[in-house]
């Protein structure tokens, strides 16, 4: 098939700078434009310019509950007149403990539009019992004034626990007596020196802190300033011309506790005038159906998801003709994030893109973290391939150590990256090195290393690397998203094994709606599931990726396991990351069998 790509791009333009001892700096050729002051200048600027337009909107019955730009600022300015009104301020951050919504939003950009920071959790810390632990460790750092949940009904088991002594409570639905209700917030208070304290709010003043995921050691709180993350939006503006050619608007669910969705997508929105309509559904089983619900009443100019998420959208999207013609007739980019979206995945937006519109719009990733707002590197140019992350944005300049052939450790500086932790001098000293960058812990690789404007791809976690017995270097990071895409959709996710053994192997945690699609028997022996159908399934896949392989990336065995990771005993994140160590140690049991021959719950090649 002949593809067409847009041409309404910005190529890449990058400056590279070798130093005597191997390491590598990249910079962007392209100089950084006008930055906002602060986020309520965003605000303030398209209430002015485009009072009518719908900034955000949730499901609200058959329709949609939307606020216009001067709706927003009107009721952003009531709410921190009143959060003035109780004397609060820089010391005095703001714990919203639910997901996404419109309350949400406007008590953000209320805390925000006076220097208020505020501090998202996942919703999940108060829903779920056996992770009221991460809301007690949240609880204990960030030391909150108040705090906001939309249902007190809902949130009333992690209401009621002992953490909220000198808190006040704020919910929108069921507020009992000793609670506040959103509505008085809004309501404001005219003795606030609403002006004053807004003019106060700075370039350095502090939005939000952000919860690093855990996945690695304790979360930590990420001090995101209002500069931060008004230059990030800049870069990307800067990098991306269609985000100034028209309003855009996504129709989005990625959660708002992470930077990706509470950051990157929503300031996205806010910054250029767009519109987000707050997806309620989300790509898991039961619940992706209201995806494909309010993607029939608005779609976006632009797609954001992770791959499990293309994959199920690529899937109603072959079925229905009618949405698969208003979801692209619009549509200027396709962003994939957490892992590399598999080829035959790409190649069938492609496809269906071409059938709609006669070209592709930008098919792309970045690469970036919580503590970079998060935006380092962007893929602003088409490309043909998945897994590319692109170049630094304008202003950013990437580090590069030699780690191995092609391979670089990867650390960063620039106006986008944070200045410390919360309250945790000791890790904000070792996440720098001696010239200010910060360490992020990630490993790249060029494209093509005689041509840096082909830009790099994500080559892992330096920390999640092994060795197996023979000496061989694994790279757990790229050998799983290798294995996620041999092995789809019947792998959820999985965990690379072999430290210290003779042969990689992989823990397996299955997709259980595709396997009962396909027809797979999902009884367990001992936790482990043993259909033979499946395990000769697998084993076929793994047998054709291992034609050819090295035994740096050739698996020879594998168990499938019957329980999900656990986020109350620290298997998963609440952004869905798995903690790979935490799996390894509490399932060694697991790991054990997986070694140990002949075991009929166990793959072997």
């Amino acid at each position: 098939m002949s593809v067409r790509r847009t041409n309404r791009f910005l190529p890449h333009a990058v400056t590279r700078e070798d130093r005597a001892d191997g390491t590598v700096l990249l910079t962007s050729d392209y100089p950084l434009g006008p930055v906002a002051r602060t986020t309520g200048e965003w605000l303030d600027n398209w209430a002015n310019t485009a009072p009518t337009r719908t900034f955000v909107a949730e499901r609200s019955g058959k329709g949609w509950r939307e606020q216009s730009y001067s709706e927003t600022l009107q009721k952003v300015q009531g709410i921190a007149s009143a959060l003035l009104g109780r004397g609060m301020g820089a010391n005095t951050p703001i714990v919203i403990m639910s997901g996404n919504g419109v309350d949400h939003a406007l008590l953000a950009l209320a805390a925000q539009y006076v220097g208020i920071p505020v501090v998202p959790l996942a919703e999940q810390y108060s829903l779920v019992a056996a992770a009221h632990g991460r809301l007690q460790q949240a609880f204990e750092l960030i030391r909150p004034k108040m705090v906001y949940a939309i249902d007190a009904a809902q949130y009333s088991a992690a209401l009621s626990l002992d953490l909220f002594d000198g808190v006040e409570v704020v919910t929108s639905h069921n507020a009992t007596s000793a609670m506040t209700s959103f509505d008085a917030l809004v309501a404001g208070d005219a003795a606030a020196d609403l002006n004053a304290a807004h003019a106060l709010v700075g370039p350095d003043t502090v939005a939000k802190i952000l919860m690093t995921s855990g996945s690695t050691s304790v979360p930590k709180g990420v001090l995101t300033t209002h500069r931060m993350l008004c230059v990030n939006q800049t870069q990307l503006a800067d990098t991306l011309p269609f985000l100034r050619e028209h309003p855009p608007r996504i129709v989005d669910w990625l959660p708002w506790n992470h930077v990706f969705g509470g950051s990157h997508n929503f300031n996205l929105m806010l910054a250029n005038g767009g519109s987000l309509y707050i997806d309620d559904g989300k790509p898991a089983p039961g619940v992706f159906d209201r995806t494909i619900e309010n993607l029939r009443m608005v779609t976006g100019t632009m797609c954001f998801n992770v791959p499990v998420g293309f994959q199920l959208l690529l899937g109603a999207l072959q079925s229905d003709q009618s949405l698969r013609q208003r979801f692209f007739e619009n549509l200027d980019m396709i962003f994939y994030a957490g892992a590399s979206l598999p080829q035959d995945v790409w190649e069938g937006f492609e496809e269906m893109a071409m059938e709609v519109k006669g070209c592709v719009p930008l098919m792309t990733s970045s690469w970036g973290l919580t503590e970079t707002a998060p935006a380092l590197l962007l893929q602003q140019e088409p490309t043909d391939r998945s897994g590319v992350v692109g170049v630094p944005v304008p202003d950013a300049t990437l580090k590069l150590i030699p780690n191995d052939t092609n391979r670089f450790e990867v650390r960063a500086k620039g106006p986008n990256v944070m200045g410390a932790y919360f309250n945790a001098p000791d890790k904000t000293a070792a996440a720098f090195d001696e010239e200010g960058f910060f360490i992020t812990g990630d490993a790249m690789q060029f494209v093509d290393a005689a041509d840096v404007n082909k830009g790099l791809k994500f080559d892992g976690r330096i920390s999640e690397d092994f060795k197996l017995l023979t000496g061989t270097w694994v790279r757990a990071a790229q050998l799983r998203i290798d294995m996620l895409a041999c092995l789809a959709p019947l792998a959820a996710d999985l965990v690379i094994t072999g430290a210290d053994k003779n042969q990689i192997g992989l823990m397996i945690f299955p997709n259980t709606a595709a396997l009962k699609d396909s027809g797979f028997d999902l009884s367990e022996t001992g936790g482990a599931l043993t259909d033979q159908a499946l395990h000769a399934e697998i084993k076929s896949r793994l047998g054709a990726h291992a034609v050819g392989a090295s035994s740096s990336t050739r698996v020879a065995r594998a168990i499938v396991l019957a329980t999900p990771p656990s986020m109350p005993d620290g298997e998963m994140t609440a952004k869905g990351n798995l903690n790979f160590r935490k799996i390894l140690t509490g399932r060694a049991d697991m790991l054990t069998r997986l070694y140990n021959t002949p075991d009929p719950a166990v793959i072997t090649l």
